[in-house]
């Protein structure tokens, strides 16, 4: 009887964001299959390890930064030898290639890409840029693949490293997890979600200039008027007091609430009205994919990339220009007066279920799962 593959994870896991999320995901879709999985940690903040099936073997690299990975990665795959190692993220991605060529070990080497790195560039001088590119230009020829989140990014790391198309590969992210929809049906987490009052509409991120957070505040408080309606903002991050001085200048202080961090976001989304992707830019962004998996009504700005392919052009939520308030707003009230049909909106994103998704990587990095 053969053994089964020996499948190594590389991850910096430095929160509780969406790439932590979905790369523990995989990782349990694989130990349930029966997979010999290494989950090797550059840095290991993050709750989601909490919940890791016994059988995944954790290895501490012992350093905070991926840079300073490369010598005890080097070690590990010298004396591990894993038949395949995926990276997630850039930086992990390139120390895992300096690691395997300084030990030479004939371990293939993936990289998972879940953001368009040249939207997240945008504004900053050439000279930023040249150093960021410059060491996937140098070092991606060596990966035996990339896994792009969402056709925007595979066609945006191409264009950055002009690796030939067969060699990036897109993969939807195991969003839809076989839990979620017993988590979704915990108890309310907030009065506002179980009062029968004013619908209420939910945001989720970081609290960064990605999100773009004050367009989302400013088009509630545009809606007002015309219907009353209640802000839930769940996430944390560097831009909560910006925030709250906003919503307080726009005087809807008293109609909105950033909870922070929520452990079981799907309780929350499961009983909002709509749910909104303000972001100024995405890979393939989770949330959104979330909310429509309980079949929530959603509004997302046709950002670079994931919106429009997970929207499907609009047809399951409309699509408006990043930045635009008065669209936004418009979007927000036109949903929430005529939402569609939840068991539609979930048939949208059946490709993003967990176990689908992780067979489809099985597949593109060419892992067979034991029988």
């Amino acid at each position: 009887m053969s053994l089964p593959p020996h499948l190594a994870v590389l991850v910096s896991l430095s929160g509780e964001g969406g790439v932590e999320r979905m790369v523990l995901n995989l990782v349990r879709e694989w130990a349930d299959m029966g997979l010999q999985i290494d989950l090797v940690l550059i840095r290991e903040e993050s709750q989601h390890l909490r919940d890791l099936p016994e059988t995944v073997n954790v290895t501490r690299l012992g350093t905070r930064h991926s840079a300073l990975g490369v010598a005890p990665l080097a070690r590990y795959l010298r004396e591990r030898r894993p038949d395949l190692l995926l990276a997630a993220k850039d930086r992990a991605g390139r120390a895992a290639l300096k690691a395997r060529r300084r030990v030479k070990v004939n371990t293939r080497i993936f990289i998972r890409l879940g953001t368009t790195l040249s939207e997240a560039m945008e504004g900053r001088s050439r000279l930023r840029k040249w150093l960021r590119y410059r060491p996937m230009r140098r070092l991606y020829p060596l990966v035996n693949g990339i896994i792009a989140v969402s056709q925007g990014v595979a066609d945006d790391v191409r264009q950055i490293t002009d690796l030939p198309e067969n060699r990036v590969h897109v993969v939807r992210n195991p969003v839809i997890t076989p839990g979620l929809e017993a988590l979704a049906a915990e108890p309310a987490p907030h009065p506002w979600l179980e009062d029968g009052g004013d619908p209420v509409i939910i945001g989720m991120g970081r609290l960064t200039r990605q999100k773009d957070f004050p367009t989302l505040l400013r088009a509630f408080a545009s809606i007002q008027l015309h219907r009353p309606a209640r802000l839930i903002i769940l996430g944390e991050g560097g831009d909560r007091e910006a925030l709250a001085a906003l919503s307080r200048s726009l005087g809807v202080e008293d109609r909105g609430v950033m909870p922070g961090f929520a452990a079981n976001p799907y309780a929350w989304l499961r009983r909002a009205h709509l749910f909104v992707l303000s972001s100024a830019w995405e890979g393939s962004p989770n949330a959104l994919t979330e909310a429509m998996a309980l079949g929530v009504p959603v509004v997302s700005t046709d950002c670079r990339s994931g919106p429009r392919e997970i929207l499907q052009g609009g047809r399951y939520g409309p699509l408006v220009p990043v930045g635009d308030v008065t669209a936004l707003g418009e979007s927000m009230l036109g949903t929430l007066d005529a939402p569609l049909p939840a068991d539609d909106i979930r048939a949208a994103v059946e490709e993003y279920r967990a176990e689908i998704s992780a067979r489809r990587y099985l597949e593109v990095m060419g892992l067979e799962p034991p029988k």
